[in-house]
C-alpha cells in the first residue's frame, strides 16, 4: 500500500504599505488559495513601523500558513505573479509597495540559491514577520538555528509591532 504524500506547512508573509492595505492582505490571500494551497490559518493583522527609506507610512502584516503541493520556486513564482497583479512595482529597495509575499519557510527545507533562500534569510531578526509567524506556527523550529518561532520572538522582541484595529482585524476576518 502506498504512503499517503504530506505537504511540509509553507508560511508565507503579506505585507502592504499603500492603500487600501487591508484589501491588498485579503486579495492575496484569496489569490493564494486559489493558486498556490490550501490555507490553513491566517495570523492577525499587525500594523508596523516601516523598514528602509524614510518617509513611508506603517505596513499591515500577516502570515498566511498553507500547504501546496507545489515546489519552493514554483510557490515563489506564483507569489509575484499574485504582487505583480495588485500592482506591486521594485522601484526602490524597501521602499512603499502595494503588496509583499515572502516566502518565510517550506517546512524544514533548507535552500540557499540565488533566487530563493529557505528559511527567508532575515526571518529570525524580524518582529514584523516573528509575531505574526507566532500565531499560526508558534512551535516551528528554524532548521538552521534550533530554535522556534518564540524562541526567536523572546530573543528579537515586538518592537514596532501592534495589532491592527482596523474592522476586519481579526484573526481569519
Amino acid at each position: 500500500m502506498p504512503r499517503a504524500r504530506t505537504e511540509p506547512p509553507v508560511a508565507l508573509a503579506l505585507g502592504s504599505n499603500l492603500e487600501p492595505r487591508h484589501e491588498h492582505l485579503a486579495g492575496a490571500a484569496r489569490a493564494i488559495a486559489r493558486d498556490i494551497g490550501e490555507v490553513l490559518d491566517t495570523s492577525a493583522i499587525y500594523e508596523t513601523d516601516p523598514v528602509g527609506p524614510t518617509g513611508q507610512g506603517p505596513y499591515l502584516n500577516q502570515v498566511v500558513l498553507l500547504r501546496s503541493g507545489h515546489s519552493p520556486g514554483e510557490i515563489l513564482r506564483r507569489s509575484l505573479e499574485i504582487e505583480g497583479r495588485r500592482g506591486r512595482r521594485r522601484d526602490v529597495r524597501w521602499g512603499p509597495r502595494t503588496l509583499d509575499i515572502d516566502l518565510l519557510l517550506y517546512g524544514s527545507e533548507t535552500r540557499d540559491d540565488a533566487a530563493l533562500k529557505l528559511p527567508h534569510p532575515r526571518l529570525h531578526e524580524r518582529p514584523f514577520v516573528l509575531v505574526p509567524l507566532g500565531d499560526v506556527l508558534p512551535r516551528w523550529v528554524h532548521p538552521r538555528l534550533g530554535q522556534t518561532v518564540l524562541e526567536m520572538l523572546a530573543a528579537s522582541g515586538r518592537s514596532g509591532v501592534r495589532i491592527w484595529g482596523g474592522a476586519a482585524a481579526k484573526r481569519g476576518g
